[in-house]
């Protein structure tokens, strides 16, 4: 007979976090002050259930797990819910964020999902399976995330696009 464990924080490997989470990026940034340069970290994640809805936050700290942990609570707070329709986006979408141009197309099942880099973390995690994606302008992973994220926030039903049309 198998003893049960009892107390400790956590849970173990028995609790499941809410979210999935993706570091898409973190940097060394400084600031130059009067008595030399100060360093910091700027975390870049993505966070999802993958059945819809997904998060993104970009924050600073000290160091970079206190960096990551106020970037994943500023996710936390940024969540969207995604319209997906047979694994994939109900229409195509393109959208431009500062330099960056992002192309979102819908795709048959079993094409996967084509997206480069940082498109293809946020993708993931918000679930779709199969989708046909482009970067245009920037490679810059801020922007190409934050595009993305903007495009999934304005897609529409099916009924809803073809009204708008």
């Amino acid at each position: 007979m198998k003893q049960q464990r009892r107390g400790g924080r956590g849970g173990g490997d028995q609790a499941k976090r809410e979210f999935d989470q993706k570091i898409v990026e973190i940097k060394r940034v400084t600031r130059v002050t009067g008595g030399g340069k100060r360093m910091r970290f700027r975390a870049l994640v993505v966070i999802g259930d993958r059945k819809g809805r997904v998060g993104m936050g970009i924050r600073k700290g000290p160091d970079v797990s206190e960096a990551v942990n106020k970037a994943v609570n500023s996710a936390k707070k940024n969540m969207i819910t995604v319209k997906i329709v047979n694994d994939t986006i109900p229409h195509e979408i393109k959208l431009k964020y500062k330099s960056a141009v992002v192309f979102l197309k819908p795709a048959m099942p079993g094409t996967g999902v084509i997206a480069g880099g940082a498109i293809r973390s946020v993708l993931d995690l918000v679930g779709i399976k199969n989708v046909l994606s482009k970067m245009i302008g920037s490679s810059n992973k801020v922007n190409n995330v934050m595009a993305t994220y903007l495009a999934l926030n304005k897609l529409r039903s099916k009924e809803e696009y073809a009204q708008i049309k």
